[in-house]
């Protein structure tokens, strides 16, 4: 089968999207696909070492660089190379509504009757900015709906995005909740306390304190300013990735940025740290909440009822309310009941293991595939 899969970043750009793509390219084609993936990039055609081939074309990154909204902006090349693998592909996968690739892609796929799923990440993001979430409102009812309606299918990560895209007209039986995979061989717990020192060390982390990860871009909707209003000397913050004004952890006691990091180098900061939290806004179930599981770590993130169909052990994934006091008390506790951390760790690494295997994922989409292309 010919799989033409549309995203607007592809590593080795750092994002929740490009990671869950390129995942999805290598273990298709390890099942046997031929698989080509469009993004942004360079202008080039290249066959990976997992055998997928990338096709990238320039882009405009400034909307990204200036807002945090990770918006690539294409010239007019980008329609006629979706149209071309269009052509070439059985079946078009784009991943999410909102951007320039995908546009092109279900234009593309509608020119050359190529049937086409999408998979919606996100709905409406509580940007802090009127003008983005306006925008963002203009985009979906101009481009994003006609394409969510247009789909073969629509995937779905959890329950708040199917009710976002059924608000935007998509039949109750086109929604299907399709769960990302995560790499439990990456990411993966230390393999002794002296294994987590090590890391530390070289991560230029303290060996002796309790630490506690942010893993996300820096920007509102994540919850990171809301993390540093809940600091306290229990334990220590630890922020991966970028997107903010940096100056907010000059100087602050306790606090450690280690800016973007590559999957294979943040599944060590994973393995080095002792409690996940993520008070992010409308994500539901975010990649970075199954890494955090499968690398058996506590997790503390907002109660979200996008977690509902996963029917979560509120005794072990910690649940609260988008408010600091909370979230200090809550980690405060933690930080003092290690058996409790050993206990929702242990949980959260079988939890993954059971429920986010990327082999079953790429199966299921081979499924799903086969029978868009016969309807």
């Amino acid at each position: 089968m010919r799989v033409l899969l549309v995203s607007h970043y592809y590593p080795p750009h750092v994002g929740g999207i490009e990671n869950v793509v390129h995942q999805q390219a290598t273990h298709l084609a390890r099942q046997g696909a031929d698989v080509t993936v469009l993004t942004s990039g360079p202008r080039t055609a290249t066959a990976t070492d997992d055998g997928v081939r990338v096709i990238r074309q320039a882009a405009w990154n400034g909307v990204e660089r200036r807002t945090g909204v990770p918006f690539p902006v294409f010239g007019p090349g980008l329609l006629s190379a979706a149209r071309r693998w269009a052509l070439w592909a059985d079946v078009v996968h784009v991943h999410d509504c909102l951007y320039m690739t995908s546009w092109a892609a279900g234009t593309a796929a509608a020119l050359t009757r190529t049937p086409y799923l999408l998979t919606q990440h996100v709905g409406l993001v509580a940007h802090p900015s009127g003008l983005v979430r306006g925008v963002q409102r203009a985009v979906y009812r101009i481009a994003g709906r006609p394409l969510l309606r247009r789909a073969a299918g629509v995937m779905v990560v959890n329950g708040k995005v199917a009710d976002f895209v059924r608000r935007q007209g998509v039949r109750h039986d086109d929604v299907t909740h399709f769960a990302n995979g995560v790499d439990s061989a990456l990411f993966q717990p230390a393999g002794s306390d002296a294994d987590r020192i090590a890391l530390r060390q070289r991560l230029g982390l303290p060996p002796d304190r309790l630490l506690v990860l942010f893993v996300g871009r820096l920007v509102e909707k994540k919850g990171y300013d809301l993390l540093l209003k809940a600091a306290d000397p229990a334990y220590d913050l630890v922020f991966a990735g970028d997107g903010s004004d940096l100056r907010l952890f000059d100087g602050r006691p306790g606090v450690h940025h280690l800016g973007a990091l590559p999957p294979a180098e943040l599944a060590d900061v994973y393995r080095a740290c002792d409690v996940f939290a993520l008070p992010s806004e409308s994500e539901g179930f975010p990649l970075t909440v199954q890494e955090a599981m499968a690398s058996g770590l506590p997790v503390v993130t907002t109660d979200d009822p996008g977690y509902a169909p996963y029917r979560l052990a509120r005794e072990h994934v910690t649940l609260l309310p988008r408010d600091a006091g909370r979230w200090r008390a809550a980690l405060r506790s933690m930080a003092g009941d290690a058996a409790r951390r050993e206990r929702a760790g242990d949980w959260s690494r079988r939890f993954a293991v059971a429920n986010f295997a990327w082999d079953e994922h790429a199966t299921g989409l081979i499924r799903t595939y086969d029978l868009a292309t016969r309807s």
